[in-house]
């Protein structure tokens, strides 16, 4: 026996020497990590500074983050609060007369209005009440008109009915402003369905029918803004004054929606994926790839990337959240957000570099029905002993776990997810018998039938907890219902208010913190963690304490302090009561529709005309040349597909002499343009003419695009003749239209247009550069072949950053150089005569030892510098256009400036191509993938992404088929799509 108790006591031994070793090599790795971002930062930093020239003001001098100002706005410092009725009826007096249309975006999870399943899985948590109660606040606020809050319609058997209604109207509980309610006005819940069918999926599998979502909510709010229009826009489209991202797959929801429309976007990321890897690979269960695998981490953190790219407004509720989160990102860096907008304060140029503003908005709720309780439990549970009805049902559910229901109950209120910390809190209950002895701990896990049916980590802590219990056996003092309804959690505040009880949130991060406001608001003091939102939160209130939720002693020492201490308690209580009003939810919206107040309108540039009518029903193009020097000051007019102009947008500021001679140049473009396409409306118009809709895309029952990334003409030829051949009947018909997609510059697609023998009149349009030039051909052949959308660049040019960006592009394509030579030779060089304004692209020598394009982004994230880079042409080519522009994004706008459905689309692509290539795949269009097509070099440059295409593509679509590079297997495939009569 004795041998083996030392036996026993080695095996411990040797395993916590190999534990304590791992910890160190993980603290090793992440310290090596955080070293290398740190080097990275500061040379982008120095790099962004020395391209910024100017003298550096006294706010720029400084590389620490001194006050809230270097990296965020705080509302509580800046703005005033509400809390007089004088300064609330000033404010509204402001918002008099406006109509403001919102859209809020939050895909995942279970989302209605009334008796929410919050706790039901994982993805039904507080941020779907958040959204709610924010959608229906903000109806009801003065100056707006109606909030649209989009998400997945789900019509599977194990959800409720409820949530495959298309749209769900809110209660708007604020009755101050009827009167300026109208026909369409108020707060709903927009279902749009995406995914698969039938089945309610986590939101780690919703990322590759992102673009399905996109194309459906881009449907509704066209629709939408155009009965706004007739309703209250004097026949003008009423378009969002912004789009608002609820987490990771929102936001990239969002930035897609915001680029397709024009249109500001705000962002909100609620949790976090730079942090939950950083955590995740500190707890050392995982590795890297398996948390990728099972988390989508890489997937998530490219789509937070790209929301930093495009916001204009990150909101969050506390300064943590900015300064240890996200400081973490490529695309923020709190320093160098500080020396931009000192620059911007100075009105002086930022040479193309754009931070996002960090505005910090404490949560709101609704509090103004809550009652706080007075009294205690003694009084109420022995007058009713004789009608144990008259308690409230989940009153009844919790005690009958207690041996004695009078003592003061710990309330925790959480899912059971690892990061909720809920096993340490239990652990730092069972090892303090004082506490043990003086209180009850309840748990609110969520909703459960059976704990098989749990998911695999709910189901590891629960089962955790219950082990627990044995362990310390703490049966009679740990309550653990396992259902409740959402109605229900006011009533379980009450009743640990009634006993005098604690709220506690142990989690190991807590972005918002909502529970403990509404815990303050019922009375109840706090304990919570030192990481997140509770910080801000306690700074407002101070109404409890604050723990490190990795120590437990220290949990069990807060619990029992204020449980001991009656005055304490009841000092935390008061304070609670007091400040409580600061988190109203008039507080939050006034806040919030302020600085979507100080954001730049931003809507289709198009729809400017002098007489109010909406330009995009008519036969015309668009050709006002009023405010033609704001519209375009890098307009590009092709005749004969040769490159005019500049090849920056920066590059018109250094000369005042040619100002004239430039704005004659821009309107004798215009007046080109407009030549040969402006109609006689009063005329029949022949669709099978020349003389028809401009552009005949228009007139086209369906829309044929060749997006097939060959490096060689001769290879897109033939393909385009295959597809060609596939529907030639239809093709002369003319109700099948095409369009070249590509990464060609319109001078090349002239050339590949004369070597394949084609005319530019057999395709509509030509989507140039990767998506940063779409041209059409022009109805009169003797005005030259190609006209150039100019609209299209107001649309895309948003953060574009110019010459600053090129310079910096210069920087880097010149200290690229093959290692491997004996000369260090460089292998990527400018390619000037294929650049554009809006597009700057290189040539590659040596495509196998160039960078990833991940690499090549997080560059220029860290130097502030908002674009895509996309390796085309199997790598020998860069082209760098920006961040709103891509190929798919062009197929968006045809369908917001043209009305062409993108329902209508099909598009051909290879089985690989460009690093644009996802973006072509998925959405409402169908997609022709050609077998063999493109399925060797290019490959190398997709192998080297953060994530797998299969983590964005959606391969197992009903929209998706494959098809031989052959005619008869093309129009096989298109009759399986349903494009085609069999």
């Amino acid at each position: 026996m004795g041998r083996f108790c030392i036996f026993t006591r080695k095996t411990q031994l040797a395993q916590d020497i190999v534990e304590k070793m791992i910890d160190h090599m993980l603290e090793g790795e992440l310290a090596q990590r955080n070293a290398k971002r740190r080097l990275e930062r500061e040379r982008g930093r120095r790099e962004a500074v020395a391209d910024m020239s100017e003298d550096l003001s006294e706010g720029e001098k400084g590389d620490t983050v001194g006050d809230l100002s270097a990296h965020g706005d705080s509302v509580r410092g800046r703005l005033p609060r509400i809390n007089s009725v004088d300064a609330m009826e000033a404010w509204v007096n402001q918002q008099k007369g406006k109509k403001l249309y919102i859209i809020l975006i939050s895909l995942h999870g279970l989302l209605r209005g009334d008796n929410m399943e919050l706790g039901r899985d994982s993805d039904t948590g507080g941020q779907v009440k958040y959204v709610v109660e924010l959608a229906r606040a903000l109806a009801s606020m003065p100056g707006v008109y109606r909030v649209d809050l989009l998400t997945r319609q789900v019509s599977a058997p194990d959800v409720d009915w409820s949530y495959g209604e298309p749209t769900e109207m809110l209660n708007i509980r604020n009755e101050d402003f009827l009167d300026e309610m109208g026909e369409s006005s108020g707060a709903y819940i927009v279902r749009i369905p995406f995914g698969p069918k039938d089945k309610y999926i986590p939101k780690e599998l919703l990322w590759p029918h992102i673009p399905e979502f996109v194309d459906g909510a881009l449907n509704h709010i066209i629709r939408m803004s155009k009965s706004l229009g007739e309703q209250i826009g004097g026949g003008k489209p009423v378009w969002p004054v912004a789009i608002h991202g609820h987490y990771a797959d929102a936001g990239d929801s969002a930035a897609l929606l915001s680029g397709a429309l024009n249109v500001p976007m705000l962002f909100t990321g609620h949790s976090l994926g730079r942090d939950k890897l950083e955590q995740l690979l500190k707890q050392g269960r995982l590795s890297r790839d398996e948390i990728n695998s099972t988390y989508k981490i890489m997937r998530r953190i490219e789509a937070e990337e790209l929301s930093l790219d495009v916001s204009e407004i990150v909101i969050t509720s506390t300064r943590q959240e900015i300064e240890e989160q996200w400081r973490l990102y490529d695309g923020f860096d709190p320093i160098l957000e500080r020396k931009l907008r000192a620059r911007i304060r100075r009105n002086v140029s930022c040479y193309g570099r754009f931070m996002p503003r960090m505005a910090i908005i404490p949560p709101g709720m609704e509090f103004h029905h809550i009652v706080p309780q007075d009294g205690d439990m003694d009084g109420e549970i022995e007058g009713n002993e004789d009608h144990p009805s008259s308690h409230p049902s989940i009153w009844i559910e919790i005690m009958r776990f207690f041996t004695n229901s009078h003592k003061p109950m710990i309330l925790a209120l959480a899912r059971p997810d690892p990061k909720k910390n809920i096993t340490t809190l239990v652990k730092a209950f069972g090892e303090c018998r004082p506490l043990r002895e003086l209180a009850n701990l309840t748990l609110i896990m969520g909703n459960r039938d059976g704990i098989d049916e749990m998911s695999s980590t709910s189901a590891s802590v629960l089962l955790s907890v219950l082990k627990l219990i044995d362990k310390y056996d703490l049966y009679g003092q740990v309550a653990y219902p396992k259902h409740h309804k959402q109605s229900d959690v006011p009533d379980i505040y009450r009743l640990a208010a009634k006993t005098k009880g604690v709220f506690i949130n142990p989690a190991f991060i807590e972005p918002f913190g909502l529970t403990l406001i509404e815990a303050a608001a019922h009375g109840l003091p706090m304990v919570a963690t030192k990481n997140g939102g509770p910080v801000d939160i306690h700074r407002v209130l101070d109404n409890g304490l604050l723990v490190d939720p990795h120590d437990q002693q220290s949990i069990a020492d807060a619990l029992l302090k204020l449980v001991a201490e009656k005055h304490l308690w009841a000092k935390c209580r008061q304070n609670g009561l007091k400040n409580i009003h600061h988190f109203s939810w008039p507080e939050h919206c006034k806040a919030y529709l302020s600085k979507i107040a100080g954001c730049k309108p931003r809507h289709p540039q198009w729809q400017k005309s002098d007489d109010g009518a909406d330009t995009s029903d008519t036969d015309s193009p668009g050709d006002s040349l009023r405010d033609i020097q704001d519209l375009s000051l890098n307009l590009r007019f092709s005749l004969d597909g040769e490159k005019t102009g500049g090849s920056g947008n920066d590059s018109s500021l250094g000369s005042e002499g040619n100002a004239a001679d430039k704005k004659s140049k821009i309107e004798n473009a215009v007046l080109a343009w407009s030549k040969g396409v402006v109609k006689d409306t009063r005329k029949a118009v022949d669709h099978n003419s020349s003389s028809g809709k401009f552009p005949s895309l228009r007139r086209r029952k369906q829309i044929f695009v060749v997006a097939v990334d060959f490096d060689n003409f001769a290879s897109l030829a033939e393909a385009t003749r295959k597809i060609f051949e596939a529907v030639e009947k239809e093709r002369v018909e003319g109700s099948i239209g095409f369009i070249l997609s590509t990464s060609l510059a319109i001078s090349e697609i002239c050339s590949f247009l004369a070597s394949g023998g084609f005319s530019p009149s057999d395709f509509d349009a030509f989507i140039c550069n990767s998506g940063s030039d779409l041209y059409y051909s022009t109805p009169n052949p003797e005005d030259g072949p190609f006209v150039i959308d100019f609209y299209y660049h107001s649309h895309i040019e948003y953060r574009w950053g110019g010459e600053g960006l090129r310079k910096t592009l210069f920087r880097w394509s010149s200290s690229v150089i093959d290692k491997k030579a004996e000369d260090a030779e460089r292998i990527v060089y400018s390619a000037e005569q294929l650049s554009t304004d809006y597009c700057y692209a290189f040539t590659v020598k040596k495509p196998g030892s160039v960078p990833p394009v991940k690499e090549l982004q997080k560059v220029l994230r860290i130097q502030a510098l908002r674009c895509h880079a996309i390796y085309c042409q199997n790598g020998t080519r860069i082209n760098v256009i920006p961040v709103l522009a891509s190929r798919s994004q062009a197929l968006r706008y045809l369908y917001v400036r043209w009305g062409v459905e993108l329902a209508s689309m099909v598009v051909f692509v290879g089985e690989c191509g460009d690093t644009d290539y996802e973006g072509l795949l998925g959405g409402l269009h169908k997609s022709v993938i050609l077998k063999g097509v493109c399925s060797s070099a290019s490959s190398q440059f997709h192998a080297n992404r953060s994530y797998p295409l299969s983590d964005i593509m959606p391969l197992e679509s009903p929209n998706v088929v494959q098809a031989a590079e052959e005619s008869s297997a093309i129009r096989s495939s298109l009759e399986q799509l349903g494009c085609l009569k069999s």
